[in-house]
C-alpha cells in the first residue's frame, strides 16, 4: 500500500485515519453504544466526544456522519453502523468536500460570530444529505458568549441538524452545553493494541520492524495512535533507505532518548546489590549513549512499578519481553512491599531533583548514590524492634507509665461502681451516647474537681450556658445518677487532649535518647524521625 511515484507523500496518521468503526481501535464500547442507538432509532442531536490526543476524536465524529448519512450502493440504504464508503455521500465526507458536513475549528474560530452563522444556517435544510451535521473540533476553545449564542440551538436544534463536539479539556465546557449532549469518552488506547496496529502498517508499508522496537513506538505514543504513527514514520525514516534490515529497536531508542531496558534492569541489579560505583559507571555509560537522565531516572520508576505489579500478581504487560518479566518476577519474591514503597520514593524524589536541576547528570549520580545508602539502613520495624529491645525499654516504658498513670488531683476517695473511676473514664463513657459531647470535653475542658456525682470543671474556650445542663442530663442517662456539673475557674488540669500530646511527647523523647538512634543519627545528620504516632484517640 506504498504511494505511487505521482502522488505527494501522505504522513501515516493521515493516510492510515480510520475508514470505518471496525478500524477504530480501543474504542470497543462506544462504538457498540452508537450502533445500538442507530439501530434502534434513538440518536441524540448533539454528540460530545472527549479524550486525549490521537485517540480518534474527530475521526470518530467523521464516521458518526458517514453513518448518519450513507445511502448505501444502491442509493436505498438508511443511517448504519457500517457505512458502506461506496456511495456519494460517503466518499464526499471522506473527502472532506460534503457541503452538508461543515467542519469548524474552534481554536480559530473562537467569537460569538462564527457560532451565528452556524445558528443561521441550521434553520435550512439539507442540500443533499440526510441531516446536516457540524462538526466543531477544540470546541472548549469557545468563548463564553459564543456557547451562550449556541445554547438555545444545541436544545431545540432543527430535526435535520446534528451536531458532533470534539475536545480534549472537557472540563473547560460549560454545565449548560453538557447536559445537552450525549458524552462518549474515548479511552486511551492501551499499549499492545498499538503496538499490533502499528506492525500492520509497518507490514503494509513494506517495512519490518522489530516486535521490541514496536513496543517501545506504543510505550511512547502514550495512548495516542496518532502519536505513534508520527513516531513510527520518524522511526522509518530514521532508519534509512527501504531494502535496508528495517527499523530496530536500537535505532527507536537512539532516535527517542530511552534506555536500553536490558540495561535498566543491569543498573537497577547494581543499585539493589549496593553496588555504588558499579552503579554510577552504568548511568554514566548509557548518558554517553545520548540517554537524558530524567529518561533514565523514568525507566527505573517503571521497574520498581512492575516489580511491585509483579508482586501484587497483577497482570503482565504485553509489551513486556519474557526477560523483563523473568527479572520482575525475581525481585518481588526477594523484597518486601515496604522495601519497594520506600525505593518508589526515594526514585520519585530522584527524578522530581533531576527534572529541575541545572545539572542533571551530577544530580542523578547524588541521587542514587542515596538510594543506595537509604537501602542499605534497617527497616523501620526492624529499628524499632531493635529500639524496644535495647538500652531505650526501659526508658520507653517509663514514658508508657508516665501516660497511663492516674491524674495527681485525683480526689482519694474511691467512687461508686456504678460510676465511672475517673474523668477520662467519664469522657470514655459518653463516646457511644454523644460523641460530639464526648469530643468537646476531651478537646476544650480542664478538670477542676472530680466526685462522683460531682464534676466541676473550667472550659478553655466560650460554650453555650446548656452545655453543663445538656451533660448532666446525659450522664443521669447512662449511670442512673442525678449529676451536679458546674464550671468554674481557677486551678485546673491540663484538657486531655493536652495531656495526651504531652505524654507523646515525652515517648518520642525517650525513643530519641535511645543510644542506638542517637547512633543513627550521628552516622545520618540529615536523618529525622518521622510517622511516629502515640495510640490516638477516636476523633468525633
Amino acid at each position: 500500500m506504498s504511494e505511487s511515484p505521482q502522488q505527494p507523500y501522505r504522513v501515516l496518521a493521515r493516510k492510515y485515519r480510520p475508514q470505518t468503526f471496525a478500524e477504530l481501535i480501543g474504542q470497543d464500547a462506544m462504538v457498540t453504544t452508537l450502533g445500538n442507538a442507530i439501530k434502534r432509532d434513538r440518536l441524540a442531536h448533539a454528540f460530545l466526544l472527549t479524550g486525549v490526543r490521537g485517540v480518534g476524536k474527530t475521526s470518530t465524529a467523521r464516521l458518526i456522519a458517514k453513518a448518519l448519512n450513507c445511502i448505501g450502493p444502491d442509493g436505498q440504504g438508511g443511517p448504519t453502523i457500517e457505512p458502506c464508503g461506496l456511495c456519494e455521500p460517503c466518499i464526499a465526507i471522506t473527502e472532506g468536500r460534503h457541503i452538508d458536513v461543515v467542519e469548524m475549528d474552534a481554536a480559530s474560530h473562537t467569537g460569538v460570530d462564527d457560532v451565528r452563522e452556524i445558528v443561521e444556517a441550521v434553520r435550512y435544510a439539507a442540500v443533499s444529505a440526510r441531516y446536516k451535521v457540524y462538526i466543531i473540533d477544540e470546541v472548549h476553545m469557545l468563548t463564553k458568549n459564543a456557547f451562550n449564542a449556541l445554547l438555545k440551538t444545541l436544545e431545540e436544534p432543527p430535526p435535520h441538524v446534528k451536531f458532533l463536539f470534539a475536545t480534549t479539556e472537557v472540563n473547560k465546557l460549560p454545565v449548560t452545553v453538557l447536559s445537552r449532549c450525549q458524552r462518549f469518552d474515548l479511552r486511551r488506547i492501551p499499549a499492545d493494541l498499538l503496538a499490533g496496529h502499528f506492525g500492520r502498517v509497518a507490514e503494509n508499508e513494506g517495512v519490518p520492524v522489530e516486535p521490541e522496537a514496536l513496543a517501545l513506538i506504543a510505550r511512547a505514543a502514550e495512548g495516542s495512535a496518532r502519536d505513534g504513527l508520527s513516531i513510527l514514520d520518524q522511526a522509518i525514516a530514521h532508519a534509512g533507505e527501504e531494502g535496508s534490515s528495517g527499523v530496530t529497536a536500537g535505532q527507536v531508542r537512539d532516535m527517542l532518548g530511552l534506555s536500553d531496558r536490558g540495561a535498566v534492569r543491569r543498573l537497577f541489579g547494581l543499585i539493589l546489590a549496593g553496588d555504588g560505583p558499579g552503579a554510577l559507571a552504568a548511568l554514566r555509560e548509557q548518558h554517553d549513549y545520548g540517554v537524558e537522565p530524567v529518561a533514565l531516572l523514568r525507566a527505573l520508576l517503571e521497574t520498581v512499578h512492575g516489580t511491585t505489579l509483579a508482586k501484587v500478581g497483577g497482570s503482565d504487560d504485553p509489551a513486556q519481553s519474557a526477560e523483563e518479566r523473568e527479572a520482575l518476577a525475581d525481585w518481588a519474591g526477594r523484597m518486601s512491599f515496604a522495601a519497594l514503597h520506600r525505593l518508589w520514593q526515594l526514585m520519585l524524589k530522584g527524578h522530581d531533583e533531576v527534572v529541575r536541576a541545572t545539572m542533571p547528570i551530577e544530580t542523578a549520580e547524588m541521587a542514587l548514590l542515596r538510594v543506595i545508602h537509604a537501602a542499605q539502613l534497617p527497616d523501620p520495624g526492624e529499628l524499632m524492634k531493635k529500639i524496644v529491645s535495647g538500652d531505650a525499654a526501659s526508658v520507653a516504658q517509663s514514658a508508657q507509665s508516665a501516660q497511663s498513670a492516674p491524674a495527681p488531683s485525683q480526689p482519694p476517695s474511691a467512687p461508686s461502681q456504678a460510676l465511672p473511676a475517673d474523668f477520662r473514664a467519664l469522657v470514655a463513657l459518653l463516646e457511644s451516647r454523644k460523641p460530639w459531647m464526648s469530643q468537646q470535653l476531651y478537646d476544650y475542658f480542664g478538670l477542676i474537681r472530680y466526685a462522683p456525682p460531682e464534676l466541676v470543671i473550667r472550659p478553655t474556650k466560650p460554650f453555650e450556658s446548656e452545655f453543663n445542663r445538656d451533660l448532666a442530663l446525659v450522664l443521669k442517662e447512662a449511670t442512673g445518677v442525678s449529676w451536679q456539673i458546674s464550671s468554674a475557674e481557677g486551678p485546673a488540669e491540663p484538657s486531655l487532649l493536652e495531656q495526651d500530646r504531652a505524654s507523646e511527647n515525652a515517648a518520642r523523647d525517650a525513643i530519641l535518647a535511645a543510644p542506638i538512634v542517637k547512633a543513627a543519627f550521628e552516622a545520618f545528620p540529615g536523618a529525622e524521625l518521622i510517622d511516629y504516632a502515640a495510640p490516638e484517640r477516636r476523633s468525633a
